[in-house]
Order: C-alpha cells, then sequence, then structure tokens
C-alpha cells in the first residue's frame, strides 16, 4: 500500500459489506417480483387473447374451447365428478401409475447405467442392443403392452417404466463415464478398492447427471401412463381425455391437460426440493 493511503477502519468495512448485501438482497428480490409479474402478465394476455378470440368467433370455439368453459368443466369434475367417478379418483390411478413406472424405471435405470459405465465390457455387450430397443418408438411398445398386460395398471407402468428408464440410463451411464479421472486416479493410489471407487467418487460424481434427468423422467413416466391409458384403460386421466375427444368436447381435453399440467408441476417442485438436499455442497448457480 502506498504511504498516502490508509487502511479502512474494519468497522468501516462491516458497515459497508453490509449495506451491499442488504442491497444486493433487495435487487434479488425485485428480481423475483419483476418475474412473476410478468409471468402473470404473460398468462392473462393469452388467456384474455384466447377468450376474447373465441366470443368474436375468429376461432371456432367448438374446436377450441376457450378459458371459461374450461373451467366450467372442471367446477363440474370437481362438484359432479366424470364420467368414469370422481375426478380425484382418476388422478390418483394416473399418479398412482406414473410414480409406481418412474420409481422402477429410474431404480433400474440408474443401476444400469453405473453398471455399464464402470464395466466396459458390459458396455461393449449390451450398448448395441440397448440402441436397438430404444429406437422402438413408445406408442408401439404401448399396444404391445396392453395386449399382453391387459386394460389393468401393469400395462400402463410397464410403459411408464420404458419411458424413464432409457433417459436416466442415459444420464446416469454419461455421467459414470464423466467422472473426474484424477480423483478416481488419487482415490486408487490411496488405497482404495473398486466398490470404494464406485460408492465414494464416482457415483456422487454423476449424481448431477442422475438427478436433472429425473426432472425430465417423471414428464416422461407421466406420458407414458397418459398414452397407455388413452389406448385402453378402466379409469385414469388418459381415459377422460379419450372420452372427451370421442365426445368432441374440446372442453373437456384441455381442462384434462391442464389437471395434468398441475400434477407435473407439483411433481417438479418436490424433484427440486429433493436435489438441493442431495447436492448441498454444490455451489449456487449464478
Amino acid at each position: 500500500m502506498s504511504p498516502g493511503h490508509q487502511a479502512l477502519p474494519a468497522s468501516l468495512s462491516d458497515e459497508a459489506l453490509a449495506r451491499e448485501s442488504v442491497v444486493a438482497q433487495a435487487a434479488i428480490r425485485r428480481h423475483r417480483f419483476v418475474i412473476i409479474g410478468l409471468r402473470i402478465a404473460v398468462l392473462v394476455l393469452v388467456l384474455g387473447g384466447w377468450e376474447l378470440s373465441a366470443n368474436l368467433k375468429w376461432i371456432d370455439p367448438f374446436f377450441y374451447s376457450q378459458p371459461s368453459l374450461i373451467w366450467a368443466q372442471i367446477v363440474e369434475w370437481i362438484r359432479d365428478g366424470t364420467s368414469q367417478g370422481p375426478l380425484w379418483v382418476q388422478v390418483a390411478v394416473t399418479l398412482e401409475e406414473t410414480v409406481i413406472g418412474f420409481l422402477i424405471g429410474g431404480i433400474g435405470g440408474i443401476i444400469c447405467g453405473i453398471l455399464l459405465g464402470r464395466n466396459k465390457l458390459l458396455a461393449d455387450v449390451f450398448s448395441l442392443y440397448i440402441q436397438i430397443a430404444n429406437s422402438i418408438p413408445r406408442v408401439v411398445l404401448g399396444s404391445v403392452f396392453v395386449i399382453a398386460l391387459g386394460l389393468g395398471m401393469a400395462s400402463k407402468v410397464a410403459l411408464a417404466v420404458v419411458m424413464v428408464f432409457f433417459v436416466v440410463f442415459g444420464n446416469a451411464f454419461q455421467g459414470v463415464r464423466e467422472a473426474d479421472k484424477y480423483l478416481i486416479a488419487n482415490a486408487r493410489i490411496l488405497g482404495a478398492s473398486k466398490r470404494q471407487l464406485t460408492t465414494s467418487v464416482v457415483i456422487p460424481s454423476a449424481m448431477s447427471w442422475i438427478l436433472a434427468s429425473l426432472h425430465v423422467s417423471f414428464g416422461f413416466a407421466l406420458v407414458g401412463a397418459v398414452v397407455g391409458e388413452f389406448l385402453g384403460a378402466k379409469q385414469g386421466m388418459g381415459l377422460l381425455i379419450s372420452t372427451a375427444q370421442g365426445a368432441f368436447n374440446a372442453s373437456g381435453v384441455f381442462a384434462a391437460m391442464i389437471v395434468l399440467a398441475a400434477v407435473a408441476l407439483v411433481a417438479d417442485f418436490i424433484l427440486t426440493r429433493l436435489e438441493k438436499r442431495l447436492l448441498k455442497w454444490r455451489p449456487a448457480a449464478f
């Protein structure tokens, strides 16, 4: 430090840091409120434009419905139930199929991804078959599952498992392959066994990849369950959509889509909270 400058007192430095912290927190709050306000504005603009277009006959409400009719349909389902029974039963059936398929497909994808990522021989042997299975259209598999497993829950769970498995498997496999080679080498030098390397180094390194895939894969599990119900079911939101489509009830189709979107948003919120808990060590993103 030059002779003409003197260090600031510690108390003054602390006060400056405290002021900067308050200013930064206020800016973050303002930014959050701006984002919320813009989201609400976009929603109001879209729904208002849709309602106005339908009322002015710029679009045909028979085919495209309108927000007021969709809301009335949801209220009717909640109050009087659907043609298949209470609305909450249909949501519960689809959600049960989704969660079971998500868990089975997710756990299977993680295990297989780690095994093949850590074993080059297994990866070389099974990689071709996994690519072939992944290239088969899911809708075709849904029809096969309905024929083989019937109209019950099993066929929907099977399709949800297939939808989830390949997403999670790909991320787990890549996450294992992208593990820090220098960290693995240092652990080996320190005498870590292959099992210790996998559990203490490789899996934690791949956890970000795996958890990122879970956000996407839950949506795929929901799609699998709904598509399976659409192809053939006794209950569920997919059957509700199929019934509304058969009756040319556009409001019913959109209403079911909104209910499914609400379920997906709640699930994504839960998964985000889980990810933050498991990845406390990761630095916060700017």
